[in-house]
This record gives structure tokens, sequence and C-alpha cells, in this order.
């Protein structure tokens, strides 16, 4: 058999030379020698396997199975899988086992034992095929045992049951019998799977019901039996680090886990209710990659003055909007523009959701007296040049965020309001002087989130004439355009929708609504202003909201339901 070295040099000129280096790395790392250069980018990960291929006889495949059947899972530890990087697979053609590295012989002839398989075939195939497979079949392995971890649950003592506690492990690898222990585990991993933001644990008075928030709207999930309430919010709360003798007071924490290849932050807050506690749980996935600011959903206008405001070298920038309306997100977007080696980016959050590398990030924490105002006034000791204040939300925090614009320092922050315009009589009414609201505030930018269209069932309509009289258009103007919808299929759950993007008002504050601002803190009159200003140039949230629709990537019904 020749020698990988020899085979990567003959087919893809690798230096020689670059061989015998690895290979006296190979002898300080322990790692194997085509790892190694795939490592130094000598080859690439298909290079690698074709090499591997040629060194074995093993025939190639590039992909595996979406959905593996499971027939395995309760025969062969996930961890012994992922450790050696190969599955089991069946389909109604053929059985073969998947490998990404040949020269795991001892435990592939293990693997054949546990599933009594004799002389099976092994194929190649890339390692990131194999993982997702592997945690994809998992994965529907914990979803078959719903119903039977319903059946399962019995009336022990919820202290009994509830002492395993693995922190920051794989749900995924967790093979504890206890049922509670089982059915959290499903629910978050299901949560997770679906790109849930909230799951929610309601307790009623004969029943309890679990629910998750996808794309901004509620769904159930499982309802188990009243007798489960107690061991369920126990299991949550210990995982939490709650004190669960504690039920007639709300408490708040947090539970770190991992799913597959998600790293999941939980903020978990319980409050107690006349029949029991409520959880809600909101996930935060760390290994999400922050959006850019082009994928957002904002117009190209709307887009190149943005990216123009926060350039400014001083002032506020903030934005408005609901809870969960990716207000967050689209301040995070501005901020992964702006990290650059020169600039010193510090922000002040309630709780911080995404660590970004390069901003130095503080947590709020009230019990020990730090608060966004306390906060806020310590960051501008620290010479920065652009500060992030989580949401301006009494006098204290909105004087000092101010002050700090007009001393050369460009602000970003949040408030609660329905529009761009009535940020500014929030700030007034907070007790702000209008002169400082128009002297500090470079914009206001309101958002919604609306869900998108799914890409797999959409279908194109024409909406009938009264249907368009009854929401506000005119069938003359609208004209013969066609609009779309989702049919409904398993990709979006049955309900049209899949993702969302944001609906977006920018308000820039030009002389005449400054002018405005002094003269009057009436929402609709600054509204007004902005919707005639050139300078301004803004849209409603609902105009936007309508060019998205006639674009095919929302419905009317979503536009009109959040504005």
């Amino acid at each position: 058999m020749k020698q990988l070295g020899e085979i990567l040099v003959e087919q893809f000129g690798v230096a020689p030379e670059s061989i015998d280096e690895s290979l006296d790395s190979q002898n300080v790392s322990g790692r194997r020698l085509g790892e190694l250069l795939v490592k130094q980018k000598r080859i690439t990960e298909d290079n690698l396997l074709v090499a591997r291929s040629i060194q074995s006889g093993m025939e190639l495949l590039p992909t595996l199975p979406a959905e593996p059947n499971p027939f395995f899972v309760d025969r062969v530890p996930i961890g012994f899988l992922k450790k050696y990087m190969m599955i089991p697979i069946a389909t109604p053609e053929e059985c073969y086992i998947a490998m990404a590295e040949p020269g795991y012989f001892q435990q592939l002839d293990d693997l054949m034992q546990m599933l009594e398989w004799e002389g099976i075939k092994t194929v190649l195939v890339p390692q990131d095929e194999i993982y997702v497979a592997i945690n994809s079949a998992y994965d529907m392995g914990h979803r078959d045992v719903a119903d039977q971890v319903m059946q399962d649950i019995d009336e022990d003592d919820p202290e009994s049951i509830l002492s395993e506690i693995e922190e920051t492990a794989d749900l995924l690898d967790d093979t504890s019998d206890a049922p509670v222990i089982k059915l959290v585990n499903l629910v978050l991993s299901q949560a997770v799977r679906d790109n849930a933001s909230d799951i929610h644990i309601e307790s009623y008075k004969d029943r309890v019901k679990i629910r998750k928030r996808v794309d901004g709207i509620l769904y159930d999930m499982y309802s188990p039996p009243k007798h489960v309430q107690s061991k369920l919010i126990s299991r949550v709360k210990i995982m939490a680090k709650m004190d669960i003798a504690e039920k007639r007071l709300p408490q708040d924490g947090r539970i770190e886990i991992r799913i597959a290849d998600k790293n999941i932050d939980l903020r978990v807050s319980t409050l107690p209710t006349a029949f029991g506690e409520r959880v809600v749980m909101r996930l935060l996935d760390k290994s999400s990659v922050l959006l850019s600011l082009s994928t957002l959903g904002m117009s190209r206008d709307d887009l190149d003055r943005f990216n123009q405001l926060i350039n400014a070298s001083f002032g506020i920038i903030l934005v408005t909007g609901p809870t969960g309306s990716g207000k967050t997100t689209t301040l995070y977007s501005a901020l992964s523009v702006l990290n650059q080696p020169d600039i010193n980016i510090i922000t002040v959050e309630d709780p911080i959701e995404y660590q970004i590398n390069g901003i130095s990030q503080m947590q709020v924490n009230s019990k020990i007296g730090l608060t966004f105002a306390s906060g806020l006034r310590t960051i501008v000791r620290q010479d920065p040049d652009i500060i992030l204040v989580g949401e301006i939300r009494d006098l204290e925090t909105a004087e000092i965020a101010i002050q700090s614009a007009l001393t050369g320092h460009l602000v970003f922050s949040t408030l609660h309001t329905n529009d761009a315009a009535s940020a500014v009589t929030r700030l007034i009414n907070m007790g702000v002087e209008p002169f400082l609201v128009s002297s500090s505030v470079n914009a206001i930018l309101a958002q919604r989130l609306v869900r998108k269209i799914c890409p797999q069932c959409r279908e194109s309509y024409r909406p009938d004439e009264e249907y368009l009289t009854r929401v506000g258009l005119s069938p003359v103007k609208f004209g013969n355009r066609l609009l779309y919808r989702g049919q409904g299929c398993p990709e979006c759950l049955g309900t049209g929708y899949k993702g969302r993007l944001g609906l977006f008002e920018l308000m820039v504050l030009s002389d005449n609504i400054k002018t405005m601002i002094l003269k009057s803190s009436d929402a609709g009159e600054i509204k007004k202003q902005a919707l005639a200003s050139l300078a301004s140039g803004m849209r409603t949230l609902r105009q936007d909201g309508l060019s998205k629709v006639l674009a095919g990537e929302t419905t009317l019904e979503e536009v009109f339901r959040v504005t």
C-alpha cells in the first residue's frame, strides 16, 4: 500500500519538503498527517479524501441521506460515532458504513458487532457530512420517544430524579432514564432544531402546556399531565441554578447547553401564578453568525443613509420597537461594521446577547447597584469612541447618553416606542429638554419583524378587489399585480412562512424636524414633518412593508399584523 504522503505528492503536487515538515510536526502534535496538511492549507479536505480513497481502495461518496434512518440510536452511543467519525446507513436500496478516516479498523469491527452486521460495505464520506448525519439521526431518535416519555412520567418525588446535571454537555449525548429529564431534553432540542426564540411552560388548573415561539408566533409542543408540573419546573430551576424551594417569588437564572454543534444560552424567568409557577426560557444561539446590515431587509436608500449615519463621529442613533422586534440584532450588525482595531467600542447591556471579539461588553447587575446609568457613567471615563447602551429606561441614563453624544462620542441605544417620531416624545416626557434632543439625536430607526414567505411552497395569486379595499389599498392603483403566499409544507411546519425580515422606518433629524421638536413634542406633527421633508426621506413601517409584499417577500396579513 502506498503511503499517504506519496499519493499527495503524485496526485496534488504537494512539495516533498512539506510532507517532511508535517511528519516532523506529527511527532510533536500527535495529529494525523492529512489533518496537519489541511490545517496548514497545503491541501483541501477534498484532496485528502480523494487521497485516502486511492490509498484504501474505498469508494468515495460526496453526500449522505438528508434524514438517515435512526435504527441504531439505541444500540450505539453517539459519543462513539462522533469520536471515530463513522455512521451506519440503511436505505431501501443498500446498507453501508460511512467513514471519514479509514484507519479506524478496530473501531469499525466494534461498530459491526454492536449492529450484528457482517461483511458490510464501507465508504469514505466528508467529515462534515457524517457529523450532520449523526446529529440528525439522534435528533430524530429523540423525537420518536416523546409519547413514550409522557407515559413514563410518574409521581415520584422530584428530588429523586433531578440529580443528574450535565453542565454545557451535549443534550443529544444525555442518556438519562429519568422521564422528566428526557422531556426537558426533548423540549430543548426540538426548540433549537426549529429555531425557536422562546419556550413557555404554562401552568393551568388541570394541565400544563409547553409552547415554543418560532418566527414570532407561539405553537403548542406538549401537554404533559398536571402532576408533572412540579418535577418539570424543578428540573429547569436546578439547571438554571435557582432556588427550587422558593415558589412564591419570581426568579431569574441562566442555563448554558450544547445541542449538536450549537452552543445555546438560555435566560430563564419564573413567575408565580394562581395554579403554580410559569417558566419562560429565551434561547440565544451563541454559535449563530451575526447578520450583516445588508441582510436585515433595509431598502437600498435606507441602507445607504444608515451606513452614513453610523459612520458619524458623534451623536445618538436610537432604534425603537417592541420587545422581540430585532433592535439588538440591528445594533450588533452596525457595531460589527464599525469594529476596527483603531476604534474603542464599549457596551453596557442587560443581558449580553452576543459576544463580539474586539468589543468590551459590560453586563448590568442591579443587585449590586450596576445600572445602565452607573455603567454608562463609568464607560465615559474609559476613553470610548463608540458606546452602546442596551436601553434608555430613565432620565438619568438619557441625560448621560446625551452628554456623551455632545462631547464627541457616537452613542447607540434602544427605546420601546411604536414609531420613530414617538421616540422624541418619549425622551421629552422622561424629562429631557427639547433643545438637548434636537442637538444630540442624529436619527431614529423604528423596526418590526415580519415572517418571510417559505421559498419551498411559495405561490402567486391575484387578490380580489374587496380584500384590497378592506385593507386600505386602491384596487385601481394596485392594477393587475400578483401577490405571493405560502401554501404550507413540511419545510415550514405547514405555516407557509420560514424566517423573518425587518420592516424599517428611518427618520433622520433634518433641520426642519429639529425646529419642529423645539416647538412641539407632538409625535403626529413630527411624523408629518418627517414625511414631508425631502432631507429626511422617511417612509413609514407600513409603506416599507407594502413594498416588501409587492416584492414577494412577505404577505399583506403579516404587514398588517405588525404595523
